[in-house]
């Protein structure tokens, strides 16, 4: 009995003069009479807060009696009605865009206050006068300070509700945006503050209209709720079908308000009389029309087509999923009229990048996700699977949620721009400096405009800055910093700057993140394909060198210096040209594995075939002095051991590093700006300049032999290029260190590739050009009489 009394004070508090009238100074002592659902709202500060009073969950109204088991009971009580959340964000995401506008409110930002009334009039009531309360307190009217005052209200998504707001925004001359309703001229003075959002009706009617005529439909059928609402409707639209020649088969109004008066069979009787069939109502009235229909249809065996028109006020997503798509079936061949709604293409983003894991107070967030993906975030059961968070809302079915602005969404969308342009209209046409003069309170500026703020400072730090307080002043007297490198801010006033992640990094001025680009050396990259292309034209030549010696391999020059250790030579370097592509492209788990490996054996390989060559060269010359002994050690047994022994060291080597710590691809997010580097971490770089080092001594002591049997005398002596050669091998592997050391990234790979490919070409070059050049160009030098003259001498 309590409740009565309450509402009663609320009476007289309403009665009551605005509190925008002039009154003394006085002191906040009011504890909150009335304790509102905080769980039902969700709260953003700003310097002006938009209210909504919105419907995201519905409760049951009406008396079921004997109908508790039909499939209406099922899809009602209480529930969240899946598409009606995408309004509650539409408001958010708007108020977020103007925010970021820099020009439309220039140092002003926008906050919001929403609510869930579950479409019962008490919270209708209860949170309208809350908004119109100091947060946390639900006097109206009464507020203990002038921070964030409450600028509009959006709410009243038909128009009862509508109606119902308005008799209470309209006392205390804040401006309501909703569904509008008709309006005499007595009514616009009763609710001077209500203005209209959703389009004219009369369009729609025409649109039906026409319709008929252009299918050459004459005799429909007309349901609609026995309400106020459903008697505008008919009014209206009978004078225009009558004006076309349009016949109704019938026109019959529904009791919405009690089940057990709705005549099923009665009603059937009445449908069959068309073939079409105009429904009209909103989303409960015509949800509640439907699912009854369905329960009666289940039991009959014959088809019940019709064409259904629908009209803008029932969506359906006001059916529980999955049990609409039950309903959708009784629906073949409906079609529905939509308000209209604009393209907005980062709404849609908007959407898509929503986690309920991190509602950042959106309470709202987690219960609808729980319902459109029939999951549970705590305690899973068997009717209902864990929540992840990353549910794909692009897997929603239409009729359940759209991840396109809708038009009711659309219209709260245009609200909250429709109150930032007036604000931005009031903001610059004179009213700001008389509003912002330093140690002038303005008291008597109406409820509806720009409320002044008393600051130490003028500016007000944007987004990209942060506050700093100079030492000894108070705490509001701030000044604004830029954020510091790798930081932003994305508010204004912000006491701090964020760091971005590490796969991010700040834009220009500093106010959000952007997604740093993936670096490595691909083939799309003018270095990358330059490169590959390098490495294919010198495997392309090997290639053609090694036909030339097996075109030619029974002449002098080539049987002389080892045909076999010849081919393992240019094999062993055409391998090395080929194993460049191993550093080119993304790189891969399994390439960072072995990519290392592979060069070092192949380069092994390579010059341990050049030292075998070179000890030949020297074993032959000493067998030819009287006595010596060495003509023993010559032949394949010795080039065979070596050729296998120095590349097999190298070989357990590199496995001993793969087992040890291998290589792996691994991000580096900090040495280049704005870039992430996707590379290959070698894993242990002791063991990488161990194979290193050893590639090194191999090359030494093949330059060494090669140096001092340089001079011997023979007509093919390979000595002397095998020397220049290894001298040019060595010089680049010296040079590679430091360089390699020195760059990061694709630069670093780059090197090595630079450096496989350098020191090849040298050996290719060095040991075989002069001796392709007798081949090709000089014949007559490639004979065993010129080579036993040039031993002679």
């Amino acid at each position: 009995m309590t409740g009565l009394p309450l509402l009663l004070l609320l009476l007289l508090f309403w009665l009551l003069p605005p509190t925008s009238a002039k009154r003394k100074q006085s002191v906040c002592v009011l504890t909150n009479p009335f304790q509102t659902p905080e769980q039902w709202d969700y709260y953003r500060s700003g310097d002006f807060i938009i209210g909504g009073n919105l419907n995201l969950q519905t409760f049951d109204p009406f008396n079921f009696q004997d109908y508790e088991n039909t499939l209406f009971s099922r899809l009602f009580g209480k529930d969240i009605i899946s598409k009606n959340y995408q309004q509650f964000l539409a408001l958010m995401f708007a108020v977020r865009e103007v925010n970021k506008d820099p020009v439309l409110l220039l140092n002003i930002t926008l906050g919001f206050h929403i609510y869930d009334n579950h479409k019962l009039e008490r919270r209708i009531f209860l949170f309208s006068l809350s908004l119109l309360s100091t947060r946390g307190q639900m006097v109206p009217g009464y507020k203990c300070d002038q921070r964030e005052p409450l600028l509009s209200v959006i709410g009243g998504l038909n128009s009862k509700l509508s109606r119902l707001m308005a008799s209470i925004f309209s006392i205390f001359k804040v401006s309501q945006l909703g569904v509008g309703f008709e309006v005499s001229q007595r009514d616009r003075r009763v609710y001077p503050s209500f203005f209209r959002i959703n389009p004219k009706e009369f369009p729609q009617y025409e649109g039906l209209v026409q319709l008929f005529l252009y299918f050459q439909w004459n005799w429909v059928g007309l349901v609609a709720p026995e309400d106020d609402i459903g008697e505008h409707f008919i009014s209206i639209l009978m004078p225009i079908l009558k004006e076309k020649e349009i016949c109704l088969a019938f026109s019959n109004l529904f009791i919405s308000d009690n089940i057990a008066k709705l005549d099923l069979n009665s009603l059937l009787k009445i449908l069959l009389k068309a073939e079409v069939v105009i429904l009209f109502g909103d989303f409960r009235n015509v949800s509640f029309f439907l699912s009854h229909l369905y329960d009666d249809l289940l039991s009959r065996k014959s088809p019940f087509w019709k064409v259904w028109l629908i009209t803008s006020h029932w969506t359906f997503g006001a059916i529980r999923y999955p049990y609409s798509l039950r309903v959708l079936k009784l629906l073949h061949g409906a079609l529905h009229f939509r308000d209209h709604a604009g393209d907005v293409p980062e709404f849609s983003r908007f959407l898509l990048s929503l986690d309920p894991l991190k509602p950042q107070g959106d309470v709202f967030l987690p219960l609808w996700w729980q319902r459109v993906f029939n999951c549970r975030f705590h305690k899973p059961t068997r009717s209902y699977k864990q929540c992840t968070g990353k549910e794909n809302l692009q897997n929603l079915p239409s009729y359940v949620f759209e991840t396109s602005m809708t038009g009711e969404s659309y219209n709260i969308y245009n609200a909250v721009y429709a109150v930032a342009h007036a604000l931005h209209a009031m903001h610059g046409s004179g009213m700001r400096p008389a509003m912002m003069r330093l140690g002038k309170r303005i008291s008597n500026v109406p409820s509806w405009q720009k409320v002044p703020f008393a600051r130490c400072g003028m500016k007000r730090c944007q987004a990209g800055e942060r506050r700093n307080v100079p030492e000894g002043e108070q705490v509001c007297c701030y000044q604004c910093d830029p954020c510091p490198e790798r930081t932003i801010s994305n508010q204004a006033d912000a006491a701090h700057c964020d760091p971005c992640s590490e796969d991010q990094y700040p834009n220009k001025d500093k106010d959000h993140c952007i997604a740093k680009k993936i670096h490595f050396l691909s083939y799309q990259d003018p270095l990358g394909y330059t490169l590959a292309l390098l490495s294919l034209f010198l495997s392309m030549i090997t290639l053609g060198v090694l036909a030339i010696f097996l075109k030619h391999r029974d002449t002098p020059i080539v049987k002389a210096n080892n045909r076999d250790l010849t081919y393992i030579l240019l094999v062993s370097l055409l391998l090395c040209f080929l194993c460049s592509f191993l550093f080119i492209g993304r790189p891969g788990k399994l390439i960072c594995l072995f990519r290392q490996s592979a060069f070092a054996i192949l380069f092994s390989l390579a010059i341990s075939s050049v030292l075998a060559k070179t000890v030949m060269v020297v074993l032959a010359f000493m067998a030819t002095k009287p006595g010596n002994k060495s003509r023993k050690l010559l032949g394949k047994p010795l080039t065979n051991s070596i050729v296998l022994a120095c590349p097999l060291v190298q070989a357990v080597l590199c496995a001993t590093w793969l087992v040890i710590s291998p290589p792996f691809p691994n991000w580096d997010f900090h040495s280049l700006v704005g870039e992430a580097i996707l590379e290959c971490n070698e894993g242990s770089a002791l063991m990488f300049y161990a194979v290193l080092a050893y590639l090194g001594f191999l090359a030494f002591v093949s330059f060494t032999v090669a140096f001092l049997a340089r001079k011997l005398p023979d007509s093919f002596n390979e000595a002397k290029f095998i020397t220049f050669s290894m001298l040019v091998f060595c010089s680049v592997w010296i040079s590679f260190l430091p360089t390699y050391l020195s760059t990061k990234g694709k630069s670093m790979v780059a090197v090595e590739i630079f450096s496989i490919l350098a020191s090849g070409a040298g050996l290719l070059a060095c040991i075989f050009f002069p001796k392709c050049y007798i081949i090709l160009l000089r014949p007559s030098l490639n004979c065993r009489e010129n080579m036993i003259r040039n031993k002679n001498l």
